[in-house]
């Protein structure tokens, strides 16, 4: 605007870099283009599917929900012989839009992806119910287990006792011994025995355990 104080609007647009087109619109609306208020665009031909739709197709899509979206519009054709055939994908959208809204509800999936390294798992499995015994008498343990969520490296390690963070913490240590490296993040149950009766250092030790020497860091989440 300043060049065109002193220019023709196709100079000033031209030192401005832009399009004549573009000076000459400016010159006329000098609004910015957020500013501008668009009407919205409507249809440029009008609705095929505009009688059919709800009085026809709508009551099918009700009568038999699986019923597919090319059985529909054949049967449309059949009933309505002056119907183009370039109407089949704007009547699969109205379909599907309607399935969307108005269908039977869906499944919901939440899918877990997990990332190599990420996220390591522990947990403790009691083993009495297998009965194990030495020398006739039973063995009363626990299994830490280690696993990689992603590439599904697994680790296990015998517990003489209760969960603890001793028992944590030494199973911990074995396994990325064996792994030869550490994931970012290392998440357990919420080992209740592990953390009764600890002080607030030990407590927080137990939140940033680390691992043994030229093992990168594991942050551990409980």
């Amino acid at each position: 605007m300043k060049l065109r104080q002193e220019h023709t609007t196709e100079v000033a647009a031209a030192k401005a870099s832009l399009s004549r087109a573009t000076g000459y619109r400016i010159e006329k609306n000098r609004q910015r283009p957020t500013q501008v208020m668009k009407t919205p665009r409507g249809r440029r031909r009008p609705d095929p599917l505009e009688h059919i739709f709800d009085a026809e197709v709508v009551p099918l899509l009700k009568a038999a929900p699986g019923i597919r979206a090319v059985a529909i519009f054949e049967e449309m054709l059949r009933r309505h012989p002056e119907l183009s055939e370039g109407v089949r994908r704007t009547m699969e959208r109205r379909i599907r839009s309607w399935r969307a809204v108005n269908g039977e509800e869906q499944e919901v999936i939440f899918r877990q992806t997990h990332e190599p390294g990420r996220l390591g798992l522990s947990d403790f499995t009691n083993m009495n119910e297998l009965g194990i015994t030495i020398a006739g008498q039973p063995l009363d343990h626990l299994l830490y287990h280690f696993r990689l969520a992603y590439f599904g490296f697994e680790h296990a390690h015998v517990v003489l006792g209760g969960e603890s963070f001793v028992a944590l913490a030494e199973g911990l240590q074995n396994a990325l011994w064996f792994l030869g490296g550490a994931p970012l993040f290392h998440r357990s149950d919420s080992l209740s025995a592990a953390f009764r009766n600890l002080d607030a250092d030990a407590n927080e030790l137990m939140r940033w355990m680390p691992p043994p020497d030229g093992i990168e860091c594991a942050k551990v989440v409980s």
